[in-house]
């Protein structure tokens, strides 16, 4: 009786997915880190306009390659367009972390049951 053995292309895809995921994992994590220090120089207490006028539009520059991300990835159809429209509902770091953890089950999912 033989075992039936994944094709190398659904290795190869998988492969290609995770990386990708990685890289938005990172791009995630680094928009978070960034943020952290926005908030706290917006807030009213610190006032600190100076540090918001640089740090505002970096944070914008990452969210906006966040959703590039996520977006090309559907386009590539590893996963449904709820990826980039839940990464822009929650504002960015945590919507992608939050499909990033989802797609990663689905895979782990879907090579057990291969």
């Amino acid at each position: 009786m033989s075992t039936p053995e994944k094709s190398p292309s659904t290795d190869a895809g998988n492969v290609r997915e995770i990386r990708f995921l990685n890289i938005i994992a990172a791009v995630a994590i680094l928009d978070f880190v960034l943020l952290i220090p926005l908030v706290w120089a917006s807030s009213y207490w610190m006032d600190k306009h100076e540090v918001v006028s640089i740090l505002g539009p970096i944070h914008g520059l990452f969210f906006v390659i966040l959703v590039g991300l996520c977006a090309y990835g559907s386009v590539q159809r590893w996963w449904g367009w709820w990826f980039p429209l839940i990464t822009v509902v929650t504002g960015g770091a945590i919507g992608s972390l939050i499909g990033d953890w989802i797609v990663r089950k689905k895979l782990k999912e879907g090579t057990a049951n291969a």
